[in-house]
């Protein structure tokens, strides 16, 4: 355990304050830090939230540093929703997005993942290490087979952006049987460049770190981006099949970080 990290804790929300501090965290990144907006959003308050957050699990990094009484705790959050619950529910985040057909009949074990973000303050530490560990026990607990949900590239500019996604196409395209489509109504075609016209250092330097969190794990994408203007965005759908980890990406996957 290092000095920063021993100030650091990862559990799923627990009470109310935990819940109002990482929409607080989602308000200042996704509203004030990127642009978006939605039905929901209360701006006077200042917290981002949506229909979905009385019926996920909230994963939140807190930092025992900061003020509970402020709402200032949490710096990093992650939203949850497994298969059950969405079926309850009556669907999932990124269905409004994608087609997620081939991944409802295909038998296994399903969590989706959202909501993604971390106080500037802290990235590029230890913190998003923390969450992605957290989240392996969850995920290891219940069994999960498939992790997925949306990334997001700021802005909705395709062209300068055609390098990442046609990457993402070429080599991070998953198997048909299991690879959602996304819906016409924001829909926008990933092979933008040939393969071989591709520039790898171009295309990464301007994947967002989250995405090359997921490929390092050997994510794959759906069929085609979505164009989300009302939170700014260029979204690729991404998945993760953790039986079909390689031994590298699994030992990535289940590292626990040691005291």
């Amino acid at each position: 355990m290092t000095p920063e990290t021993s100030y650091f804790s990862t559990r799923l929300a627990t009470d109310e304050a935990d819940l109002l501090a990482a929409q607080r965290l989602r308000y200042r990144v996704f509203v004030e830090e990127l642009g978006g907006d939605g039905a929901l959003v209360d701006h006077q308050g200042r917290f981002e939230r949506d229909e979905f957050d009385p019926v996920v699990d909230h994963l939140v990094l807190v930092d025992a540093r900061r003020s509970r009484d402020d709402l200032d705790h949490v710096v990093g959050a992650y939203r949850l929703l497994s298969g059950e619950r969405a079926e309850s529910f009556g669907r999932f985040y990124c269905d409004s997005e994608y087609d997620l057909a081939p991944l409802r009949t295909s038998g296994r074990s399903l969590l989706e993942l959202g909501r993604s973000c971390v106080d500037p303050a802290y990235r590029g530490g230890s913190g998003m290490f923390l969450i992605w560990n957290a989240l392996a026990e969850y995920v290891l607990a219940r069994e999960i087979e498939i992790l997925f949900g949306v990334a997001s590239f700021h802005g909705t500019d395709i062209g300068a952006l055609a390098q990442s996604l046609s990457w993402l196409y070429h080599h991070h395209l998953a198997p048909e049987t299991i690879r959602p489509h996304a819906r016409a109504d924001g829909y926008h075609a990933m092979d933008l460049i040939p393969a071989d016209q591709l520039d790898r250092r171009t295309a990464m330097k301007a994947m967002p770190a989250l995405i090359k969190a997921y490929l390092r794990l050997g994510g794959m994408v759906g069929e085609g981006a979505w164009l989300d203007h009302a939170f700014n965005t260029t979204d690729v759908f991404l998945m993760v099949d953790t039986k079909a980890m390689s031994e590298k990406h699994r030992k990535f996957y289940e590292t626990r970080p040691r005291p």
